[in-house]
Protein backbone atom coordinates (compact mmCIF):
# COMPACT_ATOMS: atom_id res chain seq x y z
CA UNK A 1 0.00 0.00 0.00
CA UNK A 2 2.89 2.08 0.99
CA UNK A 3 4.40 1.73 -2.24
CA UNK A 4 1.44 2.59 -4.88
CA UNK A 5 0.98 5.86 -2.69
CA UNK A 6 4.47 6.66 -3.05
CA UNK A 7 4.38 5.56 -6.75
CA UNK A 8 0.69 7.51 -6.92
CA UNK A 9 2.35 10.71 -5.51
CA UNK A 10 5.77 10.71 -7.90
CA UNK A 11 3.39 10.18 -11.03
CA UNK A 12 1.91 13.26 -9.72
CA UNK A 13 4.76 15.01 -9.06
CA UNK A 14 6.42 14.59 -12.74
CA UNK A 15 2.73 15.19 -14.13
CA UNK A 16 2.99 18.27 -12.12
CA UNK A 17 6.86 19.09 -12.76
CA UNK A 18 5.30 18.95 -16.97
CA UNK A 19 3.03 20.84 -16.96
CA UNK A 20 5.17 23.09 -15.33
CA UNK A 21 7.65 22.86 -17.73
CA UNK A 22 5.13 23.67 -20.66
CA UNK A 23 3.51 26.31 -18.99
CA UNK A 24 7.59 28.70 -18.26
CA UNK A 25 9.66 26.83 -20.48
CA UNK A 26 7.25 25.30 -23.88
CA UNK A 27 4.94 28.05 -23.72
CA UNK A 28 6.20 31.69 -25.57
CA UNK A 29 5.64 35.02 -23.87
CA UNK A 30 2.44 36.46 -23.84
CA UNK A 31 3.10 39.39 -26.76
CA UNK A 32 3.17 42.82 -26.31
CA UNK A 33 0.18 44.86 -28.21
CA UNK A 34 -1.09 48.06 -28.66
CA UNK A 35 -5.02 48.95 -28.76
CA UNK A 36 -7.68 51.12 -29.06
CA UNK A 37 -11.41 50.47 -27.97
CA UNK A 38 -14.18 50.53 -30.02
CA UNK A 39 -16.20 53.64 -28.78
CA UNK A 40 -19.34 55.92 -30.32
CA UNK A 41 -17.78 59.16 -32.20
CA UNK A 42 -17.93 61.26 -35.49
CA UNK A 43 -17.42 59.43 -39.01
CA UNK A 44 -16.80 61.80 -41.83
CA UNK A 45 -16.74 61.00 -45.95
CA UNK A 46 -14.01 63.19 -47.24
CA UNK A 47 -12.19 63.40 -50.53
CA UNK A 48 -8.92 64.95 -50.73
CA UNK A 49 -6.66 67.01 -53.55
CA UNK A 50 -4.53 65.07 -55.48
CA UNK A 51 -1.75 67.49 -55.44
CA UNK A 52 -0.79 70.36 -53.31
CA UNK A 53 -3.07 73.15 -53.29
CA UNK A 54 -1.42 76.61 -53.53
CA UNK A 55 -2.91 79.71 -51.24
CA UNK A 56 -3.53 82.94 -53.70
CA UNK A 57 -5.13 86.21 -53.66
CA UNK A 58 -8.05 87.41 -56.10
CA UNK A 59 -6.54 90.73 -55.94
CA UNK A 60 -2.99 90.47 -56.90
CA UNK A 61 -1.18 92.50 -59.17
CA UNK A 62 2.54 93.16 -60.46
CA UNK A 63 2.30 96.43 -61.10
CA UNK A 64 4.94 99.09 -63.53
CA UNK A 65 4.44 102.56 -64.56
CA UNK A 66 3.06 102.97 -67.80
CA UNK A 67 5.90 104.75 -69.73
CA UNK A 68 9.42 104.36 -69.33
CA UNK A 69 11.66 107.02 -66.85
CA UNK A 70 13.88 107.85 -64.10
CA UNK A 71 12.21 107.32 -60.21
CA UNK A 72 12.46 109.90 -58.23
CA UNK A 73 9.99 109.21 -55.47
CA UNK A 74 8.97 105.75 -53.99
CA UNK A 75 5.92 106.54 -51.29
CA UNK A 76 5.54 102.83 -50.08
CA UNK A 77 7.50 100.38 -49.16
CA UNK A 78 7.91 96.38 -48.63
CA UNK A 79 4.80 95.91 -45.97
CA UNK A 80 3.00 98.96 -46.31
CA UNK A 81 -0.42 98.97 -46.63
CA UNK A 82 -2.00 101.39 -48.76
CA UNK A 83 -5.56 102.09 -50.07
CA UNK A 84 -6.98 102.77 -53.65
CA UNK A 85 -5.40 105.34 -55.40
CA UNK A 86 -2.50 106.13 -53.54
CA UNK A 87 0.79 107.08 -55.39
CA UNK A 88 2.95 104.50 -55.20
CA UNK A 89 6.18 105.79 -57.02
CA UNK A 90 6.57 108.97 -59.20
CA UNK A 91 9.28 109.42 -62.12
CA UNK A 92 10.46 112.29 -63.22
CA UNK A 93 8.42 114.50 -64.93
CA UNK A 94 10.29 117.39 -65.94
CA UNK A 95 9.12 117.30 -69.62
CA UNK A 96 5.53 115.93 -69.25
CA UNK A 97 5.25 119.26 -67.03
CA UNK A 98 6.67 121.49 -69.16
CA UNK A 99 4.38 120.08 -72.30
CA UNK A 100 1.20 120.67 -70.20
CA UNK A 101 2.41 124.41 -69.14
CA UNK A 102 2.54 124.43 -72.74
CA UNK A 103 -0.67 123.44 -73.82
CA UNK A 104 -2.23 125.84 -71.25
CA UNK A 105 -0.24 128.76 -72.68
CA UNK A 106 -1.53 127.42 -76.07
CA UNK A 107 -4.66 127.98 -74.53
CA UNK A 108 -4.60 131.28 -73.50
CA UNK A 109 -3.14 132.14 -76.78
CA UNK A 110 -6.14 131.21 -78.57
CA UNK A 111 -8.78 132.30 -76.17
CA UNK A 112 -7.28 135.97 -76.81
CA UNK A 113 -6.72 135.51 -80.66
CA UNK A 114 -10.33 134.82 -80.47
CA UNK A 115 -11.79 137.59 -78.41
CA UNK A 116 -10.51 139.50 -81.09
CA UNK A 117 -11.74 137.59 -83.82
CA UNK A 118 -15.10 137.82 -82.29
CA UNK A 119 -15.23 141.24 -81.88
CA UNK A 120 -14.31 141.76 -85.68
CA UNK A 121 -16.84 140.01 -86.42
CA UNK A 122 -19.72 141.83 -84.49
CA UNK A 123 -18.01 145.15 -85.54
CA UNK A 124 -18.53 144.03 -88.88
CA UNK A 125 -22.11 142.46 -87.97
CA UNK A 126 -22.62 146.25 -87.03
CA UNK A 127 -21.63 147.78 -90.27
CA UNK A 128 -23.13 145.56 -92.37
CA UNK A 129 -26.61 146.46 -90.91
CA UNK A 130 -25.91 150.54 -91.05
CA UNK A 131 -25.02 149.88 -94.60
CA UNK A 132 -28.19 147.90 -94.63
CA UNK A 133 -29.90 150.57 -93.58
CA UNK A 134 -28.42 153.25 -95.64
CA UNK A 135 -28.93 150.73 -99.02
CA UNK A 136 -33.23 151.06 -98.05
CA UNK A 137 -32.72 155.25 -98.66
CA UNK A 138 -30.52 154.46 -101.68
CA UNK A 139 -28.19 156.09 -100.21
CA UNK A 140 -25.18 153.43 -101.09
CA UNK A 141 -24.97 150.91 -104.16
CA UNK A 142 -25.78 147.23 -103.74
CA UNK A 143 -22.21 146.30 -104.34
CA UNK A 144 -20.62 148.30 -101.59
CA UNK A 145 -23.97 146.71 -99.63
CA UNK A 146 -22.24 142.82 -100.70
CA UNK A 147 -19.09 143.92 -99.31
CA UNK A 148 -19.54 144.22 -95.92
CA UNK A 149 -22.34 141.77 -95.98
CA UNK A 150 -19.04 139.76 -96.68
CA UNK A 151 -16.69 140.97 -94.79
CA UNK A 152 -19.15 140.11 -91.74
CA UNK A 153 -19.73 136.37 -92.83
CA UNK A 154 -15.95 136.19 -93.43
CA UNK A 155 -15.56 137.92 -89.75
CA UNK A 156 -17.44 135.45 -88.42
CA UNK A 157 -16.26 132.49 -89.88
CA UNK A 158 -13.36 133.20 -88.52
CA UNK A 159 -14.83 134.18 -84.82
CA UNK A 160 -16.69 129.87 -85.26
CA UNK A 161 -12.88 129.10 -86.21
CA UNK A 162 -11.19 130.20 -83.03
CA UNK A 163 -13.55 128.61 -80.85
CA UNK A 164 -12.55 124.95 -82.52
CA UNK A 165 -8.82 125.97 -81.36
CA UNK A 166 -9.61 126.58 -78.21
CA UNK A 167 -11.32 123.12 -77.88
CA UNK A 168 -8.43 121.72 -79.47
CA UNK A 169 -5.99 123.69 -77.53
CA UNK A 170 -8.21 121.94 -74.08
CA UNK A 171 -8.04 118.15 -75.49
CA UNK A 172 -4.19 118.89 -75.71
CA UNK A 173 -4.00 119.93 -71.97
CA UNK A 174 -5.79 117.16 -71.39
CA UNK A 175 -3.46 114.68 -73.44
CA UNK A 176 -0.70 116.22 -71.79
CA UNK A 177 -2.22 115.93 -68.45
CA UNK A 178 -2.63 112.22 -69.22
CA UNK A 179 0.75 111.88 -69.86
CA UNK A 180 1.90 113.62 -66.79
CA UNK A 181 -0.04 111.10 -64.99
CA UNK A 182 1.47 108.34 -66.46
CA UNK A 183 4.70 109.13 -64.56
CA UNK A 184 2.63 108.32 -61.13
CA UNK A 185 1.82 104.56 -60.52
CA UNK A 186 -0.92 104.52 -58.28
CA UNK A 187 -2.93 101.50 -56.23
CA UNK A 188 -5.32 99.66 -57.95
CA UNK A 189 -7.49 98.29 -54.72
CA UNK A 190 -6.70 98.43 -50.65
CA UNK A 191 -3.56 96.14 -50.52
CA UNK A 192 0.02 95.56 -48.88
CA UNK A 193 3.78 95.69 -50.94
CA UNK A 194 4.54 92.53 -51.12
CA UNK A 195 7.52 93.31 -53.35
CA UNK A 196 9.28 96.35 -54.89
CA UNK A 197 12.26 95.77 -57.36
CA UNK A 198 13.46 99.49 -57.88
CA UNK A 199 14.78 102.38 -56.35
CA UNK A 200 14.89 105.46 -56.34
CA UNK A 201 17.32 106.65 -59.55
CA UNK A 202 17.02 103.50 -61.23
CA UNK A 203 15.45 103.57 -64.74
CA UNK A 204 12.23 101.63 -65.58
CA UNK A 205 10.85 100.56 -69.26
CA UNK A 206 7.93 99.80 -69.74
CA UNK A 207 6.86 96.25 -71.30
CA UNK A 208 6.86 95.95 -74.92
CA UNK A 209 3.98 93.92 -77.00
CA UNK A 210 5.05 89.98 -76.37
CA UNK A 211 8.12 90.66 -74.55
CA UNK A 212 7.60 90.53 -70.98
CA UNK A 213 9.43 92.71 -68.30
CA UNK A 214 9.28 91.92 -64.41
CA UNK A 215 6.88 94.51 -62.50
CA UNK A 216 8.80 97.14 -60.65
CA UNK A 217 6.22 96.74 -57.65
CA UNK A 218 3.93 93.47 -56.33
CA UNK A 219 0.33 94.67 -54.58
CA UNK A 220 -1.75 92.06 -52.57
CA UNK A 221 -5.21 92.47 -51.51
CA UNK A 222 -4.88 90.60 -48.66
CA UNK A 223 -9.06 90.37 -47.64
CA UNK A 224 -8.57 88.07 -51.18
CA UNK A 225 -6.65 85.17 -50.11
CA UNK A 226 -8.11 81.69 -50.82
CA UNK A 227 -6.91 77.90 -51.46
CA UNK A 228 -6.36 76.91 -54.95
CA UNK A 229 -6.91 72.80 -55.29
CA UNK A 230 -6.23 70.13 -57.72
CA UNK A 231 -9.39 67.23 -57.19
CA UNK A 232 -9.20 64.37 -59.05
CA UNK A 233 -11.76 63.77 -61.93
CA UNK A 234 -13.26 61.21 -60.65
CA UNK A 235 -14.88 63.18 -57.39
CA UNK A 236 -15.84 66.15 -59.67
CA UNK A 237 -19.33 65.13 -59.17
CA UNK A 238 -19.59 64.91 -55.33
CA UNK A 239 -18.03 68.66 -54.97
CA UNK A 240 -20.66 71.14 -54.58
CA UNK A 241 -20.73 74.57 -53.72
CA UNK A 242 -20.48 75.60 -50.02
CA UNK A 243 -19.50 72.04 -48.72
CA UNK A 244 -17.14 72.21 -45.47
CA UNK A 245 -13.97 71.82 -45.82
CA UNK A 246 -10.71 71.09 -43.30
CA UNK A 247 -7.76 72.99 -44.35
CA UNK A 248 -3.88 71.61 -43.32
CA UNK A 249 -1.03 74.33 -43.97
CA UNK A 250 2.81 73.68 -44.28
CA UNK A 251 3.53 76.53 -41.94
CA UNK A 252 1.20 75.24 -38.96
CA UNK A 253 1.65 72.05 -38.41
CA UNK A 254 -0.99 69.94 -36.45
CA UNK A 255 -3.63 72.74 -36.87
CA UNK A 256 -6.65 72.40 -38.76
CA UNK A 257 -8.99 75.24 -40.79
CA UNK A 258 -12.26 75.74 -41.75
CA UNK A 259 -13.60 76.42 -45.19
CA UNK A 260 -15.62 76.24 -48.02
CA UNK A 261 -16.02 75.35 -51.49
CA UNK A 262 -16.90 78.62 -53.49
CA UNK A 263 -15.86 78.04 -56.38
CA UNK A 264 -15.40 74.81 -58.82
CA UNK A 265 -14.35 75.01 -62.13
CA UNK A 266 -16.50 74.57 -64.79
CA UNK A 267 -13.94 71.80 -66.72
CA UNK A 268 -11.34 69.38 -66.44
CA UNK A 269 -7.71 70.41 -66.64
CA UNK A 270 -5.31 68.05 -68.66
CA UNK A 271 -2.10 68.17 -68.34
CA UNK A 272 0.48 65.81 -69.96
CA UNK A 273 1.87 63.18 -67.18
CA UNK A 274 -0.71 64.36 -64.48
CA UNK A 275 -3.91 62.95 -63.65
CA UNK A 276 -6.44 65.12 -64.92
CA UNK A 277 -8.02 67.35 -62.24
CA UNK A 278 -10.91 69.80 -61.12
CA UNK A 279 -9.46 73.02 -59.25
CA UNK A 280 -11.90 74.29 -56.61
CA UNK A 281 -11.37 77.12 -54.73
CA UNK A 282 -11.65 77.24 -50.58
CA UNK A 283 -12.21 79.93 -48.63
CA UNK A 284 -11.43 80.26 -44.83
CA UNK A 285 -14.04 80.97 -42.22
CA UNK A 286 -11.44 82.91 -40.35
CA UNK A 287 -10.70 86.00 -42.82
CA UNK A 288 -8.53 87.51 -40.15
CA UNK A 289 -5.88 84.70 -40.31
CA UNK A 290 -6.38 84.11 -43.78
CA UNK A 291 -5.06 87.31 -44.32
CA UNK A 292 -1.66 86.48 -42.64
CA UNK A 293 -0.95 83.63 -45.36
CA UNK A 294 1.39 83.96 -47.34
CA UNK A 295 0.47 83.70 -51.30
CA UNK A 296 2.26 80.33 -52.75
CA UNK A 297 2.54 78.56 -49.19
CA UNK A 298 1.26 74.78 -49.53
CA UNK A 299 -2.03 73.24 -48.30
CA UNK A 300 -3.98 70.23 -48.48
CA UNK A 301 -7.95 70.99 -48.63
CA UNK A 302 -10.13 67.91 -47.64
CA UNK A 303 -13.49 68.07 -48.81
CA UNK A 304 -16.15 66.80 -46.35
CA UNK A 305 -19.08 65.06 -48.50
CA UNK A 306 -21.21 63.64 -45.44
CA UNK A 307 -21.03 63.32 -41.54
CA UNK A 308 -22.33 60.17 -39.37
CA UNK A 309 -22.21 61.16 -35.52
CA UNK A 310 -22.22 58.82 -32.52
CA UNK A 311 -21.58 55.96 -34.40
CA UNK A 312 -18.96 53.19 -33.49
CA UNK A 313 -15.73 53.46 -34.95
CA UNK A 314 -12.24 52.06 -35.49
CA UNK A 315 -8.98 53.39 -36.51
CA UNK A 316 -8.34 52.49 -40.74
CA UNK A 317 -5.19 51.16 -39.69
CA UNK A 318 -6.15 48.51 -37.35
CA UNK A 319 -7.72 46.45 -40.57
CA UNK A 320 -5.50 44.05 -42.65
CA UNK A 321 -6.84 42.05 -45.35
CA UNK A 322 -10.61 41.62 -46.35
CA UNK A 323 -11.32 44.17 -43.69
CA UNK A 324 -10.06 41.64 -41.06
CA UNK A 325 -9.28 43.31 -37.10
CA UNK A 326 -7.54 41.21 -33.91
CA UNK A 327 -9.49 41.81 -31.39
CA UNK A 328 -8.16 40.89 -27.61
CA UNK A 329 -10.41 38.58 -25.55
CA UNK A 330 -9.14 37.23 -22.19
CA UNK A 331 -5.62 37.88 -23.17
CA UNK A 332 -5.52 36.22 -26.71
CA UNK A 333 -6.35 37.15 -29.77
CA UNK A 334 -9.38 36.58 -32.29
CA UNK A 335 -9.80 37.21 -35.68
CA UNK A 336 -12.86 39.25 -36.65
CA UNK A 337 -13.76 40.10 -39.80
CA UNK A 338 -15.42 43.82 -39.66
CA UNK A 339 -18.36 45.22 -41.73
CA UNK A 340 -17.59 48.80 -42.45
CA UNK A 341 -19.79 52.01 -43.91
CA UNK A 342 -18.43 55.36 -44.30
CA UNK A 343 -15.03 55.92 -43.95
CA UNK A 344 -11.60 58.76 -43.88
CA UNK A 345 -8.16 59.00 -43.11
CA UNK A 346 -8.82 59.08 -39.34
CA UNK A 347 -11.41 56.61 -38.82
CA UNK A 348 -13.78 53.43 -40.02
CA UNK A 349 -17.33 53.56 -39.10
CA UNK A 350 -18.15 49.75 -37.84
CA UNK A 351 -21.45 48.34 -39.04
CA UNK A 352 -20.95 44.66 -37.69
CA UNK A 353 -18.48 42.53 -36.10
CA UNK A 354 -16.83 44.78 -33.43
CA UNK A 355 -18.75 45.67 -30.13
CA UNK A 356 -18.46 48.80 -28.24
CA UNK A 357 -15.54 48.40 -25.87
CA UNK A 358 -13.90 45.45 -28.14
CA UNK A 359 -10.34 46.12 -27.48
CA UNK A 360 -8.79 46.27 -31.11
CA UNK A 361 -4.78 45.72 -32.02
CA UNK A 362 -3.25 48.36 -33.71
CA UNK A 363 0.15 47.36 -33.67
CA UNK A 364 -0.19 45.27 -36.79
CA UNK A 365 3.50 45.37 -37.83
CA UNK A 366 3.80 42.23 -35.94
CA UNK A 367 4.71 39.49 -37.33
CA UNK A 368 3.84 37.12 -34.57
CA UNK A 369 0.42 38.21 -34.36
CA UNK A 370 -1.46 34.67 -35.05
CA UNK A 371 -5.56 33.43 -34.16
CA UNK A 372 -5.02 32.56 -30.58
CA UNK A 373 -1.86 34.06 -29.53
CA UNK A 374 -0.94 34.94 -26.01
CA UNK A 375 -1.30 38.69 -26.06
CA UNK A 376 -0.56 41.31 -23.54
CA UNK A 377 -1.65 44.93 -23.39
CA UNK A 378 1.47 46.95 -23.91
CA UNK A 379 -0.67 50.35 -23.94
CA UNK A 380 -4.04 51.03 -24.54
CA UNK A 381 -5.71 54.41 -26.03
CA UNK A 382 -9.00 55.31 -26.78
CA UNK A 383 -10.51 56.26 -30.01
CA UNK A 384 -10.62 59.54 -31.13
Amino acid sequence: MKRWVIRAGSLLLLIGLGVLFKVYVLTPDPIPVSVVTVERGRVEATITNSRAGTVKARQRAKLSPEIGGRVAKILYRKGDHVRAGDVLLRLQDDSQQAAVQMAERELAVVQVKRERACLEAARAEREFLRHQQLKERDLISTDLLDKYENLAQITQVSCKQTQAEISRARSAIIEAKAELEKTVLRAPFNGVVADLDIEVGEWTTPSPPALPIPPVLDLIDPSSIYISAPMDEVDSAKIKLGQPVRITLDPFPGQQYEGHVRHIAPFVLDVEEQNRTVEIEVELVDQAFASTLLPGTSADVEVILSVKNQVLRIPPSTLFEDNKAFVVERGMLSTRTVDIGMRNWDFVEVLGGLSEGDHVVTSLDQEELVEGARVVLRASSETR
